[in-house]
């Protein structure tokens, strides 16, 4: 499967495995910079971001959002 413009162009040609254990700064638009700031949230992984209890409720509410009228 091709990632494009999900991750950085360094992570493009990697499987979805590995791009998950690699550090945020993977995805397109994070830099080392976040790295630290999310390292301090105990998230050190693009898995570990994904999973990460307050993104899964925020994707949750968007999800639900229109529904919600």
């Amino acid at each position: 499967m091709q990632f494009g413009k999900l991750v950085d162009k360094a992570w493009e040609d990697k499987a979805a495995a590995e791009i998950l254990k690699a550090p945020p700064s993977a995805l397109e638009g994070l830099t080392e910079k976040h790295d630290a700031a999310l390292k301090e949230l105990g998230i050190k992984t693009v898995g570990d971001l994904g999973k990460w209890k307050y993104a899964t409720r925020a994707a949750a509410l968007v999800a639900l959002a229109d529904l919600d009228k």
